[in-house]
């Protein structure tokens, strides 16, 4: 087989197998294309093995790369494509967003229980303050919204009720006015939970035990484990492209 050939047939299961094609899979192919043959391989397990339908694999995708800590444009509209292609309304991809821009909370999550431990060193705070009957509110407020209450909230809604019943309405919207069900739901934060540009161990075991309660199956949280481990492959096509063009 010539090399053209060759790189005619890489590109041609590439298309089959994640159905797009651009700039940046090009360059890959025309600088490395049994690089792009491996990918495709490791790329396509997901897909072949199909514990997650077209759809809920794109949402998930979607979740990964719209991710305030990745942002990465070209997968955000390839993913919405997808999505579309596979019957998503828009009001559900627009659920996903919303769903996907909580991550940010984790500066609170991870920064409070710091706090907590500076003051606790500094005898500013040596025990947790009971709860108000306002804040007990607010908690069984979020235990009915968001389907489950964890510790991770206790010391946010003690020392900062306002940010904590505020968070507790944004955070809830898609689940009071959304039309995903719960278990997508989980999937998506559990999507942007293991991301490797994010890699929030105390979310990611939580949503993964929601989701379980909802009926998940473990093959389904390691398809969306599968589908978070592919965007290193954008080091390549975002790289290949800038290589490409300033060595032709």
């Amino acid at each position: 087989m010539s090399a053209t050939m060759r790189r005619d047939e890489i590109r041609a299961d590439f298309e089959r197998e994640q159905g797009t094609w651009d700039e940046g899979w090009q360059s890959v192919l025309d600088l490395d294309p049994e690089f792009l043959a491996a990918y495709t391989q490791f790329a396509g397990v997901p897909r072949r093995q199909r514990h997650l339908d077209d759809k809920t694999r794109a949402f998930v995708a979607l979740a990964v790369d719209a991710a305030v800590t990745h942002l990465h444009p070209p997968g955000i509209r390839r993913h919405i494509e997808a999505a579309l292609a596979a019957g998503a309304t828009r009001d559900e991809i627009m659920e996903v967003l919303e769903c996907t821009a909580t991550l940010a909370i984790h500066a609170m999550n991870m920064g409070v229980p710091v706090l907590v431990e500076v003051l606790a060193e500094q005898g500013i705070r040596t025990e947790a303050a009971p709860l108000d009957a306002e804040q007990e509110r607010m908690k069984a407020e979020f235990t009915r919204d968001r389907g489950y209450w964890n510790s991770t909230w206790d010391e946010l809604l003690e020392l900062d009720p306002k940010l904590f019943e505020a968070y507790t309405a944004f955070s809830s919207h898609p689940w009071k006015h959304g039309t995903l069900g719960p278990k997508m739901r989980e999937f998506i934060y559990i999507a942007f939970d293991t991301s490797s540009t994010h890699l929030y161990r105390v979310g990611l075991k939580l949503h993964i035990e929601n989701a379980l309660g909802y009926g998940a199956t473990p093959q389904e949280i390691l398809e969306i484990m599968e589908v978070a481990s592919l965007i290193g492959m954008q080091s390549v096509t975002v790289g290949a492209t800038i290589l490409k063009e300033l060595t032709t």
